[in-house]
This record gives C-alpha cells, sequence and structure tokens, in this order.
C-alpha cells in the first residue's frame, strides 16, 4: 500500500489508544496513562510500529481545537469577566514564579539566560486537554471553581500566545547577541495591535456573524449541514485566527465557542461535536508520547526530577498560595493548584520554536517533554487524592450535620424539591416559603448550602446527580421538583432518576433554548421554563395591562 500514512497513524492510534487505555482502567488509573503509554510505544525511540511524527501533532491540534469550542459553548463572557479579579493576576503572578523556578533550574545546569527564560515559561503554562478532561469528568466546568480555573487558563493562553508572537523578534537578545531595540518595540507594537485587533473583530463582527450563520443552516432542517457547520466555524474560525492574528489554534476556537454560545442551538452544536472531540483528544495524548524518548529517564535523572518537581509541586504551591490570598476556600485552592500541576500543547510548540530559534538547547527540549508526560501521568492520580480528601470531608461535614443543621422533618410529604441555590434557585426558594410552601434543597457548593441553610431552609449538601444525596431529599413523598440548574445535560440525568424513584412526581426544569426545552421532556420533564420566553411573556403581559389593550385576552403561560 502507498500513501497510507494518515491511516496508519488513525489505525494505530486508536487500537493502541483502546488496548492500553483499557489496562489502565483494569488497574484503576486514568485512561489518559494508557493513551500516553500507547504513544510510547508508537513512537520512535521502541521497537516496531513508528507513526509518521508530522501528521500526530496536527491531528492532535484538532482535538485541542475542538475541545477548546466545546469550552467556549458553556463559558460566556459574563463568566469570563466575572472571574478576572482572580484569574488575570493569579495567572500572571503563577506564570511568573514558575519562569523564575525554571530560569533557576536552568542556571544550575549552565544554559544562557534567554534559554532559562524560554525553560521557565514551558513549565508555566498547563494543558488544556488535560484540565479540561479532569473538570468535565468531576461535573466541574459549570461551578464557581470550575469558572476561576477555566479563567485562568485562558489568561495562560494570552500569555503564550504573546510569548510566541515575540520570541522570533526576541531571539537574538534571548541568545545574547545585541538586539535592536527598534526592532524589539516594532514587535512588541505588532503583538499588542494583532491580539487587540483579534478580539475586536471577534467581539465585534463575530458576535453577530456566527450565532446568524449557524441559525440560518438550522432552519434548513439538515441535520448534516448543521453538524458541516458547526465544524466550519470551529476549525474556521481557529484557523483563521491563527493565519491572521497569530494566536493559537485553541484561543481562536474558544472565542468562536464563547460567542455561539448566545445562540439558542448552542446546546445542539456541543452535542454534535462531542464524538469527534472525544475521538481526537485520545489522539493528543498519543501525539505526546510518541514525543518521549524514554532513555532521558536514564541518562539525566535528576534534571528530570527537578522539573517535574517545578511543574508538580512549584506551581502547585504558588497556585494555592495565590488562591488562599484572595480569600477562596481551600477547596478551591487545592482543586486550582492540582489542575495547574502538569504541562501540555503550548510547553511543545514553546519548547519546539526555542529550538527552531536557537535559544533553548536540546536538553531543555527533551526535558519539557519528560517533565509533560510525567505530570500529565501522575495528575490523574493527584485529582483521585482530592477526591478522597473531598469525599472524607464531605462524610464528615454530614456527620456533623446530622446533629447540627436543619434535619429533614421526618414526616416531610408533599414538599418542593429545589435543586440548586445559585441566583435563580435562591430566589425561587425565597418565594416558596415566603408563601409557606414546604421545601428542601440539595445543593453541592459550600457557600449556597450555608446561605440555604442560614434562610432556615433543610438542604442535602450534594450533587442531585448522586443516589445518596438524592434519597435525602426523599422524593418519593414529594410533590413538585423544580431544577434551577442551567446545565440541561445534567438536569436530564437527575430528571431521569427522579422519575425513576418517583413516577407521579411533577418535575419543572430550567432551559435556555428549544433545543434545551426538547432534550428535558424527552428525559421526563414535565414542563420546562425558557428565560427568554418568559420575559417576553412578562413585557406582554404589562402591555396588555395598560389601559388601551386591558380587554385583550390573556397569553397562554410562557412555561412550556
Amino acid at each position: 500500500m502507498h500513501h497510507t500514512s494518515l491511516i496508519a497513524i488513525l489505525v494505530a492510534g486508536f487500537v493502541l489508544a483502546f488496548l492500553f487505555g483499557s489496562l489502565a482502567q483494569r488497574l484503576r488509573l486514568s485512561p489518559l496513562v494508557g493513551y500516553l503509554l500507547a504513544g510510547v510505544v508508537a513512537g520512535p525511540f521502541t521497537p516496531g510500529f513508528v507513526g509518521d511524527q508530522t501528521l500526530a501533532p496536527q491531528l492532535a491540534e484538532i482535538g485541542v481545537i475542538l475541545l477548546m469550542f466545546g469550552v467556549g459553548l458553556h463559558f460566556s463572557m459574563r463568566d469570563l469577566l466575572a472571574v478576572k479579579a482572580i484569574a488575570l493576576p493569579g495567572a500572571i503572578v503563577q506564570i511568573a514564579v514558575a519562569t523564575v523556578l525554571g530560569w533557576g533550574l536552568a542556571r544550575l545546569y549552565g544554559w544562557p539566560h534567554g534559554a532559562g527564560i524560554v525553560f521557565g515559561l514551558a513549565l508555566s503554562v498547563a494543558s488544556t486537554v488535560v484540565l479540561l478532561r479532569a473538570f468535565e469528568d468531576r461535573r466541574l466546568i459549570d461551578t464557581t471553581r470550575g469558572r476561576i480555573a477555566v479563567g485562568w487558563l485562558i489568561v495562560e493562553d494570552l500569555a503564550m500566545v504573546l510569548a510566541l508572537v515575540l520570541l522570533p523578534a526576541l531571539a537574538d537578545v534571548l541568545r545574547g547577541d545585541a538586539g535592536n531595540p527598534v526592532q524589539v518595540w516594532t514587535a512588541l507594537f505588532k503583538t499588542f495591535a494583532k491580539v487587540g485587533a483579534f478580539i475586536a473583530v471577534m467581539l465585534i463582527v463575530g458576535r453577530r456573524v456566527i450565532p446568524w450563520m449557524l441559525e440560518r443552516v438550522a432552519g434548513t432542517g439538515s441535520r448534516e449541514l448543521f453538524t458541516l457547520c458547526v465544524l466550519a466555524i470551529a476549525l474556521g474560525v481557529a484557523f483563521g485566527s491563527a493565519a491572521m492574528f497569530g494566536v493559537s489554534f485553541a484561543l481562536g476556537a474558544f472565542f468562536a465557542g464563547m460567542l455561539l454560545n448566545e445562540s439558542e442551538f448552542s446546546h445542539q452544536a456541543a452535542t454534535e461535536t462531542l464524538p469527534l472531540r472525544d475521538a481526537f483528544a485520545v489522539l493528543f495524548f498519543v501525539s505526546v508520547g510518541m514525543l518521549f524518548d524514554p532513555m532521558i529517564l536514564v541518562e539525566h535523572p535528576l534534571p528530570v526530577l527537578a522539573t517535574f518537581a517545578i511543574i508538580v509541586l512549584g506551581k502547585s504551591i504558588a497556585a494555592y498560595a495565590i488562591v488562599r490570598a484572595f480569600g477562596k476556600p481551600n477547596s478551591t485552592a487545592l482543586l486550582i493548584s492540582a489542575s495547574l500541576a502538569q504541562i501540555g500543547e503550548f510547553s511543545f510548540i514553546l519548547a519546539g520554536l526555542g529550538m527552531e530559534l536557537k535559544v533553548l538547547p536540546k536538553e531543555g527540549h527533551d526535558l519539557i517533554l519528560a517533565g509533560a508526560l510525567l505530570s500529565i501521568i501522575v495528575n490523574p492520580l493527584l485529582f483521585a487524592v482530592l477526591d478522597r480528601r473531598e469525599a472524607r470531608e464531605l462524610a464528615a461535614k454530614r456527620t456533623a450535620e446530622d446533629h447540627e443543621a436543619p434535619q429533614i422533618p421526618d414526616d416531610v410529604r408533599d414538599h418542593v424539591i429545589l435543586i440548586g441555590y445559585g441566583r435563580v434557585g435562591s430566589v425561587l426558594g425565597r418565594l416558596l416559603t415566603d408563601h409557606g410552601v414546604p421545601l428542601v434543597v440539595i445543593e453541592e457548593e459550600d457557600d449556597r448550602v450555608d446561605r440555604a441553610r442560614a434562610a432556615g431552609i433543610p438542604t442535602v449538601r450534594g450533587h442531585a446527580a448522586d443516589e445518596r444525596a438524592l434519597r435525602e431529599a426523599v422524593p418519593e413523598r414529594a410533590h413538585t421538583a423544580m431544577l434551577a440548574i442551567p446545565n440541561a445535560l445534567e438536569a436530564g440525568e437527575i430528571i431521569a432518576k427522579l422519575r425513576a424513584v418517583n413516577p407521579s412526581l411533577t418535575i419543572v426544569a430550567r432551559a435556555h433554548s428549544d433545543t434545551e426545552v426538547r432534550h428535558l421532556l424527552e428525559h421526563g420533564a414535565d414542563a420546562t421554563v425558557m428565560a427568554e420566553r418568559e420575559l417576553a411573556h412578562s413585557l406582554a403581559e404589562m402591555v396588555l395591562a395598560t389601559p388601551p389593550y386591558r380587554g385583550a385576552r390573556h397569553l397562554p403561560p410562557a412555561a412550556v
């Protein structure tokens, strides 16, 4: 067979990833470890099949694009601005700390200052794929902690975009040669102008064009065209942003998804890209494994260990201290520090460019790859330790609450189960309790649990998809369940479990689009309320209440 390198890398990547991922799962390890080992097996440093090392990273980049596009679909500009007060300074300080630590290690081994700066920068930025995979598995993307971490990651990505654009212009200075000041300042001006132009175009033009395009295609009723449109937007905007403005593929895709979030078809777009996103994300880990030479662990064990310590300990301690300094709880600080204790795709790109410009020695490139592989392997273990710690804390809190917190009355019946006590749920809970409606809240965020209990509402601490938390709310004796959480996918899962426990339960859920309305109704909801439709009906009722229209007939209810 001729010209089959693309087919070969796809087949080998998926088959080996499946085999080693399944083995890791059987050994109770994260499947990510298996994917990385599959890459080592398919790489040039082990005997047997060798995959095309130019195709594999490009295929992996598609996974990064689709993953960041999916994150953007669930991350609005309001969410990004809401965490800027901690994400912006936190990411900048953490990048500075990691860069200084990397520079110090490089100087210890006799590298030039410029090499140390590039080496430290490469160790400072976390992998998008690793962080988001861990957060998606734990349903953390839509939580306050998840938004802080994603916002932090976006700031890191922006910083790396600046570094990648500035590195060629500053190469002479970083190598120790005499640099041209005019050239340096010109490069700085061009960089900030490009990034500023990219953000302006996306917010001014993209905000109108992207949702409009998807809505026009959805109106055709063709699922194939809709899927193609979603992929065209994700890949096209990512590639176009990189070509025209010099930003990363990942950042362009994120902005495309974030702007598409304003469309009522955002949920359907996320669903359509999910299979491809998962498949190509696997290829990302395989491509990382292919770059790793296991012999570096034997030839340079101490530098590898020091690099690994900077990534896993240095960055984590810095992130933990920063988050705590901003007054966030210990659980948030631990989660952020664990999520940033690894490096990935931006590190490889920066290290490769540093080698190409002869700023970073090959040994530095190898150490970055070794640190990336080891940190990605260890990161799921850190999350596992964190999960066990949070489970113990939750169990301890529940034990203490058995004596101190408002109890679920033993004779409670015909009550309303309110799932979620955020912006919508807290207002709804206050309205119901003011009218004497018996209420039980299910909430997992500590601050919201405290607010609900301070209002005198019996509250179950935990996630409503957890069987134990759900049972504590006594759904078999409840009259109604109100889901005030914004995530329709989670809501659908919870509705199905509620319906299985109590088929006669009246279930009302919150939706943001017609697609989400259909999804919730298909999973067993009796009714849904869409914010935009409710607002329109409320405004119309106000008009009909004025003297000229008082005789007009009333509108039908907004709930579906």
